[in-house]
């Protein structure tokens, strides 16, 4: 079906103000500075260029490459709390947390206030995936998320609050993934390959909470690279809602894997913040700083609802 050129229309309008937003924001905050020092300026050009000049291509190459397949409709919204156990409003949270947290690094090295930068970080994070979210209210395939939408808030919130309030990420969010069985008996949902299984399959996802003791008891004998983590994923899943479907190929068949329980599991491990590893090297601190968006393996211990405890020498 070929999506309606009137409502292509005003799905483009929408791009573009929301294109228009940012470039203003943007511009406003890179370009106001009065800092004469050439090298500030050169960075500031970089940070701003680069972010509204990112939002911009991401969102167009977004949209061609995922929603233009798809038929539009009027703008709706769709409750979609019940589905995959919670585990995507998480995947929001980390996202809109990790989005935030490395734009507010970039505007800090850029050279701007801690404040603004505490400020304008998240916010970027916020409209850049608030965007997806207007893309999904004109898809009549999806539509706009209001569960979606809170979790972002919670994730750009936990990052601009700690940034006002410490100037640092005390408590960080990460990553961690592997591959489960589901994915084989279900690859069209749940990913056919590796690269897949790590969007699209979320029971090999864990999400982790990792405080840094040493930054809020900065005396005290704690390493400051050792941080206590909580996680929380979910195993069993075959779709959304239940594990039942009916396949795509002919002739249609349904598949009942409602006998497989669905459960939430949590987590408590250590955890080594790479970001507090003294090394002198630029190349290497900046490479540090990247891998500490996913949780370092380490003996955990693992709830599962309705099974009890359990240890794993090594959670990845």
């Amino acid at each position: 079906m070929t999506p309606s050129p009137i409502l292509n229309y005003k799905f483009y309008g929408w791009v573009r103000l929301l294109v228009v937003l940012i470039l203003l924001f943007f511009s406003n905050i890179s370009f106001s500075q009065t800092d004469s020092i050439t090298k500030l300026n050169r960075r500031e050009n970089i940070v701003g260029l680069s972010l509204s000049g990112g939002y911009i291509v991401s969102m167009l190459g977004l949209y061609q490459l995922w929603y233009a397949d798809y038929p539009q409709s009027k703008f709706h919204f769709f409750n979609d709390n019940k589905e995959w156990m919670h585990m995507d409003k998480v995947g929001h949270m980390f996202s809109s947390y990790t989005i935030g947290k490395y734009s507010t690094d970039m505007m800090k090295w850029a050279g701007y206030s801690p404040q603004k930068a505490s400020i304008a970080g998240p916010l970027y994070a916020y409209l850049y995936l608030s965007t997806i979210e207007v893309f999904d209210g004109f898809s009549s395939v999806w539509g706009f998320s209001g569960g979606d939408m809170l979790a972002n808030t919670i994730g750009t919130g936990l990052v601009m609050g700690q940034s006002l309030a410490w100037n640092e990420q005390r408590i960080t969010m990460k990553f961690s993934f592997s591959q489960t069985p589901f994915a084989k008996k279900r690859p069209e949902v749940l990913g056919k390959n590796l690269v897949e299984n790590i969007f699209k399959d979320y029971n090999g996802q864990t999400y982790w909470l990792c405080l840094n003791p040493k930054s809020f008891a900065p005396k005290s004998r704690w390493p400051g690279w050792l941080d206590i983590s909580l996680g929380c994923g979910a195993t069993g899943m075959y779709g959304g809602e239940d594990n039942i479907w009916e396949t795509n190929s002919m002739p249609i068949t349904s598949v009942d894997y409602s006998s497989t329980p669905r459960r939430m599991q949590f987590y408590l491990s250590p955890d080594i913040n790479l970001e507090k590893l003294k090394v002198k090297k630029k190349w290497l601190k900046y490479s540090l700083k990247v891998l500490n968006t996913f949780k370092f393996p380490l003996p955990t211990l693992n709830y599962t609802q309705g099974v009890g405890f359990k240890v794993e020498p090594l959670k990845f």
